[in-house]
């Protein structure tokens, strides 16, 4: 159901008024940590304004495009927070990029400055020599480098209302093709940060485990805008470490943690059977959860391992399981409050509970739409405000969401439908894979099935051996024509398989006689 006005209206006007809610009362308390150095929330808001006057002096105007190259750090949460009360766009990239990445990145959104956050990213600090950036430091900020400013940039209009003013453009991972620059609005994001502290139930003592990327939209609205928004404390990890993790864990008085499932897979790889943890909610979001994987976290750390799901145009979050009513199976839950969802057959029209349909939204979390492709927003979002999500979804009587599968990654067999999460779920239930992703490949009149995998030690298995697993287990045209182990799936930085390069690798051929 939509959600009411007046919740709408209590949103602050801009993600910069985040930090400061809290300095009032608790201006002592701490925000972020970073390697053993804790800000406070006064010390965050003025980094924050110490950003914003370094800004304003090196040319940043409102409606600009600001690039921040970098990995997790207290001055990117800063940077951020300047860049709202200034009005620019914040263009958030992961160092880890290509150098050809950043450019497509920073030549298609015209950014009038980029900053390199030199001092936290070994690979920032090297993107920034290769293109002759200044090496500068900027007061509790410290160490950075900064881009040429680009006088041929043009300022976006600046909009009063929260509603319209773009605060990030985040471009997608690229898994399903091209990145698109998504353009989210202060109140898409600052919708969601309500609704991340609330399902989450943070409460101010809390500590946050920050390692999931700022520059993806999970890491910035759900994670770090959520935890601020809440009063709680962000301790920051610019790398996923399983040991490191573990550490923190044990030591770091962690109550909370958000990840992908990958992150926990790495973890049970080298944890005990029950590992030391201070931790009272775990939850696995950006990717489809697998049961097995499920069941053995829960075992494992004695805690539900609650599920959820989104997609950057949808800043992130659509629906994510209760704390009060955790589940059994991998149900990503219903439908976050305040958002409307739909499930629909190729034309829009709603199909009944139970029925495997496209899953659709409206609310106030749907983007403005990608920046400079208006033929491909009005595909996306039509003039309703509904979001196609291109993910295939049921919906149960209860409520309860599940996703099956992208739309475009629907694997028609011989006129059967083979939806890949399906396959890769049995796949990853066998004792020595640890990932896996199926995806489809055009062959004369048909598709075929291609099945990746990634496996904990050679040795526990051939490719031969998968397959008689499989056979065991699955209908025959759900079986794969070929399994190609890997040493390590195409992943993005927050973990996500990157299926459109298996897709081409199985489509090239470049698989043939493995």
């Amino acid at each position: 159901m939509p959600v009411p006005t007046a919740i709408l209206e209590a949103l602050p006007a801009r993600l910069h008024e985040i930090p400061r809610r809290q300095l009032a009362s608790r201006p002592e308390a701490p925000a972020l940590i970073e390697n053993g150095v804790v800000w406070s929330y006064a010390e965050l808001v003025a980094a924050a304004a110490e950003a914003r006057d370094w800004l304003r002096s090196v040319g940043v105007r409102g409606g600009d495009r600001v690039m921040l190259v970098g990995e997790n750090c207290r001055a990117l949460v800063a940077m951020i927070f300047a860049l709202s009360e200034l009005d620019a766009w914040a263009v958030i990239v992961n160092a880890r990029l290509s150098p050809r990445e950043i450019e497509t990145i920073r030549s298609h959104c015209a950014a009038r400055r980029v900053v390199y956050f030199s001092a936290a990213s070994t690979e920032a600090a090297l993107h920034a020599q290769h293109v002759g950036a200044e090496p500068l430091s900027v007061g509790r900020l410290g160490e950075l480098a900064l881009g040429e400013l680009d006088l041929t940039c043009l300022p976006e209009p600046v909009q009063a209302d929260s509603a319209r003013q773009v605060a990030a453009l985040i471009y997608t991972s690229g898994t399903t093709g091209s990145p698109k620059g998504v353009m989210l609005s202060h109140r898409n994001l600052l919708f969601i940060a309500r609704s991340s502290s609330g399902l989450r139930r943070l409460r101010p003592d809390d500590q946050v485990f920050g390692v999931l990327p700022i520059s993806h939209v999970y890491g910035l609205s759900s994670v770090c805008l959520g935890t601020l928004y809440a009063g709680a404390c962000l301790q920051l990890h610019a790398r996923f470490s399983a040991t490191e993790t573990l550490r923190a864990l044990a030591e770091d008085g962690i109550s909370v943690m958000q990840g992908v499932p990958a992150m926990y897979t790495r973890l049970l790889e080298v944890c005990g059977e029950a590992p030391r943890h201070t931790l009272r909610f775990i939850y696995a979001g950006g990717s489809p959860l697998d049961p097995a994987l499920k069941q053995a976290v829960e075992a494992r750390f004695g805690l539900p391992l609650h599920n959820g799901y989104g997609m950057t145009e949808s800043s992130p979050t659509i629906s994510q399981t209760r704390m009060d009513a955790p589940r059994t199976d991998v149900s990503v839950g219903p439908a976050i409050p305040g958002i409307e969802v739909a499930i629909t057959d190729d034309e829009g029209r709603p199909l009944a509970d139970g029925e495997v349909g496209e899953l659709r939204v409206r609310g106030p979390n749907v983007m403005l739409g990608y920046y400079r492709n208006a033929e491909l927003s009005a595909q996306t979002v039509d003039a309703a405000g509904w979001l196609r999500t291109g993910d295939l979804a049921r919906r149960e009587a209860d409520g309860a969401l599940f996703i099956v599968g992208r739309s475009k990654e629907l694997i028609i067999r011989s006129g059967f439908n083979v939806y890949p999460v399906e396959v890769e779920s049995v796949l990853n239930a066998h004792p020595a894979v640890v990932h896996s992703a199926v995806v489809g490949r055009a062959v004369a009149g048909n598709e075929e099935v291609v099945a990746f995998v990634e496996l904990r030690d050679p040795t526990q298995a051939s490719a031969e051996d998968l397959l008689a697993y499989l056979a065991e287990r699955l209908s025959p045209y759900k079986r794969p024509s070929e399994l190609v182990i890997l040493p390590a799936l195409p992943a993005a930085a927050t973990g996500k398989i990157l299926k459109s390069q298996l897709r081409q690798l199985a489509q090239e051929g470049a698989i043939a006689g493995q």
